[in-house]
């Protein structure tokens, strides 16, 4: 009984995000939360970095050392990086509990293809006995407190660094979904492009998305419209540092493109839907999770466009590592959720 205890207490849920990974340990909850950047050292081919050290060397490095991030459009774009990536942070959520290899849950987005699936699972596998994966939307439905398991539809939008997830869900099954490439990652690029185009200025993607943050919006708003920051980058015409003063209502405009693909597969999503389950979302809304529905006034944006009520999730951020850790507090409940692995870890 003592070793059942001792192994369970060592389950972890992972959402491996394209922006961060959480990790939620059975028995401890949240125990980690760092941007997915890897800093390699390309000589001796080992990490350096990894996390929110690691993201302090993007753009910054050496030609000796590439500061990368593993994951792009919610899928592994660096196998290698991506594996040392997850082995380091189950090590840093595992220190000190002893040599039992964990079970993983890890969050994914619901359009990967089956050979994304399975990079995925060996690249968990790396570091545990078995993975399990489950679909991010249902993950943030259920971390976001939504009655996935009852008969009754819901519909998430799970707004995350790389993916947009759409979905109804029912029953504890997903009825319908949409992913598209499209989420906070492309906000900030077309935030890039729009300085470089008007402004002949170039800029990071720290300093794009920390303009996201501050003053970034989708739906219109005099008052935070009006309201400017300063901006610092290189000046492509003089070629020298140069700052910039840029207005919340413009940074808007340049952000309308990727937010109308997120607002039009909501759309899409909802025309869809069968009737019983549409008047059921029209009764309880849409629940929105994940980093980008942060945005201010992202809610309002949606509701304008499908005439339906908008929610953000209590802490968004946090929707989908929760929904993994419930999931794992209440495996046998939970458990037809999950994508079931066909292979495990041969442990001796």
């Amino acid at each position: 009984m003592f070793f059942r205890r001792f192994q369970f207490s060592r389950d972890i849920g992972i959402d491996l995000g394209t922006a961060n990974t959480l990790i939620f340990v059975s028995g401890k909850g949240i125990v980690l939360q760092e941007p997915s950047v890897v800093a390699m050292d390309l000589e001796r081919g080992v990490p350096l970095a990894v996390g929110d050290e690691a993201k302090m060397m993007l753009g910054r490095t050496p030609g000796n050392i590439r500061a990368v991030r593993p994951l792009r459009d919610g899928v592994i774009a660096d196998f290698d990086a991506a594996e040392q990536m997850i082995k380091t942070f189950i090590r840093k959520a595992n220190e000190g509990r002893g040599i039992v290899a964990p079970r993983l849950v890890i969050g994914i987005p619901s359009g990967v293809t089956g050979v994304e699936r399975r990079a995925v699972r060996e690249a968990g596998l790396a570091g545990a006995r078995e993975v399990h994966l489950i679909d991010e939307p249902v993950a943030a439905a259920i971390g976001a407190g939504l009655p996935v398991t009852e008969a009754v539809g819901t519909m998430i939008v799970d707004i995350g660094g790389g993916t947009t997830e759409v979905a109804v869900l029912s029953l504890g099954g997903t009825v319908l979904s949409e992913s598209v490439r499209v989420a906070g990652d492309e906000l900030s690029d077309a935030i890039g492009v729009y300085l470089k185009k008007v402004h002949n200025l170039v800029v990071g993607e720290r300093t794009a998305e920390d303009i996201k943050i501050r003053i970034g919006s989708a739906f219109p708003d005099d008052a935070h419209d009006n309201t400017s920051m300063d901006v610092r980058g290189l000046h492509l015409l003089s070629g020298l540092p140069r700052t910039i003063n840029v207005r919340a209502g413009d940074i808007r405009e340049a952000m309308a493109e990727p937010l109308n693909v997120i607002v039009e597969a909501v759309k899409r999503t909802l025309e869809r839907t069968p009737p019983e389950l549409a008047a059921d979302i029209v009764d309880r809304g849409i629940m929105l999770a994940g980093g980008g529905a942060q945005v201010r006034g992202i809610t309002d944006l949606i509701s304008h466009e499908t005439g339906i009520l908008t929610h953000v999730a209590e802490d968004p951020l946090l929707c989908v590592v929760n929904g993994c850790g419930m999931v794992l507090e209440d495996y046998k409940r939970l458990q037809r959720v999950l994508d079931t692995p066909d292979f495990v870890r041969q442990t001796a």
